[in-house]
């Protein structure tokens, strides 16, 4: 679930928010137009703003999640969340780094995220959802939805992801996704403070088309 773009990292009601207000979340940024919302059959893929941090909060001060990413600070506070959501609009953290909310009622579950390597041919895929939102897929059709945003708009040949080596539930979604292991090693985490395993796997650009094409990536 960890990644370089996630490493740093609704005070109102629905029924307070009004159309154009909706309207205006789904709104792109000017700085984020190689970024597009990206919409699967549940979910909005969007930029992450300021009426996202106490959820944003709320979720991600969570031991079980912050021991599984790599840079995810433990306790997480709502100054933590407000720096993040600043730092995702001037692209301190990545350029496309994006709150997965619900599309039938806008409730946000979590973050996700693509970021090209030096290399310029390589990305790197990461993800969290907040713990409520675990095992109900989710986090597979927002994996797939930015991988495919990205083979498709991007001259990338392939998509790097990492799990922790103890989290089943991160390396079924990479599996689910197409990406195959590659190996293993050892980052550092600011919640553990020391390192942690982790698993490398990858998706290449002719995989995915070939899964594309077999109807293999649900």
């Amino acid at each position: 679930m960890q990644s370089e773009l996630l490493r740093e990292s609704q005070s109102r009601s629905p029924r307070e928010d009004s159309l154009e207000s909706s309207q205006e979340r789904l709104r792109p940024q000017r700085s984020r137009t190689d970024c597009p919302i990206l919409l699967s059959p549940r979910l909005v893929l969007r930029a992450p703003h300021e009426d996202d941090i106490d959820a944003l909060a709320h979720l991600a001060n969570n031991a079980n999640i912050a021991t599984m990413v790599s840079r995810m600070p433990h306790p997480y506070t709502v100054a933590d969340a407000a720096d993040f959501v600043r730092r995702t609009k001037t692209g301190a953290i990545g350029k496309c780094v994006y709150a997965i909310t619900k599309a039938d009622n806008g409730a946000f579950l979590g973050c996700c995220g693509i970021e090209p390597h030096p290399d310029g041919k390589t990305a790197e895929l990461g993800y969290w959802l907040g713990e409520p939102y675990w095992n109900k897929g989710y986090a597979t059709e927002a994996a797939q939805a930015l991988t495919d945003m990205a083979f498709r708009t991007r001259d990338i040949d392939q998509i790097d992801a990492r799990c922790r080596v103890m989290n089943v539930a991160s390396r079924r979604v990479i599996q689910k996704c197409g990406f195959q292991f590659q190996g293993s090693g050892m980052v550092g985490s600011l919640a553990l403070g020391g390192m942690m395993s982790v698993e490398w796997y990858r998706l290449d650009r002719k995989t995915w088309m070939s899964l594309r094409s077999w109807g293999g990536l649900r």
